[in-house]
C-alpha cells in the first residue's frame, strides 16, 4: 500500500466528505442503540469493502480508485464513507418509521442518493470508470445493497428485539 500517488482534489474531497459525514454521525440525535449502531457502521464498511474487492479493482476491475490502480491509503479510507451512509440508511429507515407500502418509495431516494453521491466522487476524480462501466450500472448496486441492508435490519429487529429502540 502507498500512501497516495498524488496528494490533489480527490484527496481533499474525501477528507472534507469524511469531516462532515461523521459530524453529522456524531451531532445528530442518537435514535439507534450502540449495538445496532456499531453493527450497521461494520455492515456499510464491509459491504463498501467487499463491491470495490470484486467489482472495482478484483475480479471485474470495472472502476480505479483515485490516483492509481494500486492500493492507496485514501482508498482504504473512503471506504469510512460508507460506514455513515450504512447507519443513516438505518437510522431515517427507523425514524421515518418505513412501511412495506413506502419501503420502494425509500429505496429509490436513497438510490438517487447514492448516484449523486457516486457522480460527485466521479466529478471529483476519485472514481475512474474502466471497462465499459457506467454510472447508471451502479443502481443494481445500491438496489441490491439497500433492500439487503433493510433486510438484514429487519432480521436484527425481529430476533433481537431489545437492540431496537
Amino acid at each position: 500500500m502507498i500512501l497516495w500517488e498524488n496528494f490533489d482534489k480527490n484527496e481533499i474531497y474525501l477528507l472534507v466528505m469524511l469531516v462532515v459525514a461523521y459530524s453529522a454521525f456524531f451531532l445528530f440525535p442518537k435514535r439507534l442503540s450502540t449495538d445496532i449502531t456499531l453493527l450497521f457502521l461494520v455492515w456499510g464498511f464491509a459491504t463498501s469493502t467487499l463491491f470495490d474487492f470484486t467489482i472495482g479493482g478484483g475480479l471485474l476491475d470495472f472502476y480505479k480508485v483515485n490516483d492509481s490502480n494500486q492500493y492507496e491509503l485514501f482508498d482504504f479510507l473512503g471506504y469510512f464513507l460508507f460506514a455513515p451512509f450504512s447507519y443513516f440508511y438505518i437510522y431515517f429507515y427507523q425514524k421515518f418509521n418505513i412501511t412495506r407500502k413506502r419501503f420502494i418509495f425509500y429505496v429509490l431516494v436513497w438510490c438517487v442518493i447514492a448516484l449523486g453521491m457516486e457522480w460527485l466522487s466521479t466529478w471529483m476524480d476519485v472514481i475512474h470508470y474502466q471497462n465499459g462501466y457506467k454510472l447508471h450500472y451502479s443502481l443494481v448496486v445500491f438496489l441490491t445493497t439497500q433492500t439487503v441492508t433493510t433486510l438484514y435490519y429487519e432480521l436484527v429487529k425481529k430476533s433481537q428485539p431489545s437492540l431496537t429502540r
